[in-house]
């Protein structure tokens, strides 16, 4: 059982390290392209462009808590701790529930691995230049310019609410989003 786990942690960090990358990359694209020239690039007339945010984002959503970049940091650091917990539930309930359909929770833990790579992204920016960078905008609406990372949160948050709605059950969703060890059962090795 603990070759299957490290397994499955390993293609979860490999999974959070290559979307990280992933956003790190764009984020780079926008800084050395869009900063230098300027310019906006128009990707759908009227409706989306990438424009770099000079000065960057210094708070978090819509601008919250604009200039506090060590709590952001600590409470990105906390939000994350929280998630890999939940993560750390999710296997353990793949591991000792097999009749469980396991796509689901499949499909959540890469979901999360998603927030988890769009909070590191995030993090990595607020640490390296004190600001997220951003640089997609919706020219048809008035809407804050955001990044790779955000659309990876909102998505998945998205798409996590769905499923504990739709697709799990009450029961598995206590289990998977809890602190605590339930008494006598099996995760507890009694």
């Amino acid at each position: 059982m603990k070759l299957k786990r490290t397994v499955l942690w390993i293609q979860f960090f490999t999974f959070i390290l290559v979307f990280t990358f992933i956003d790190q990359f764009t984020k780079y694209l926008a800084s050395s392209r869009l900063k230098v020239s300027g310019k906006e690039i128009k990707v759908i007339p009227k409706v989306l462009s990438f424009y770099y945010l000079n000065g960057g984002n210094r708070g978090a959503a819509w601008g919250l808590f604009s200039g506090k970049t060590s709590f952001l940091i600590l409470f990105t650091v906390v939000i994350l701790m929280i998630l890999f917990h939940f993560v750390w539930n999710i296997y353990r309930k793949i591991e000792f529930n097999y009749s469980l359909k396991l796509t689901k929770l499949i499909i959540l833990q890469y979901l999360i691995g998603l927030i988890i790579a769009g909070a590191v992204g995030n993090i990595i920016d607020r640490v390296r230049y004190g600001a997220v960078i951003d640089f997609i905008r919706f020219t048809f609406i008035n809407f804050p310019i955001f990044n790779v990372a955000d659309i990876y949160v909102t998505v998945s948050c998205f798409l996590i609410v769905i499923i504990c709605l739709f697709f799990i059950s009450e029961d598995e969703f206590n289990e998977i989003f809890s602190f605590r060890k339930k008494k006598g059962s099996v995760h507890d090795g009694k």
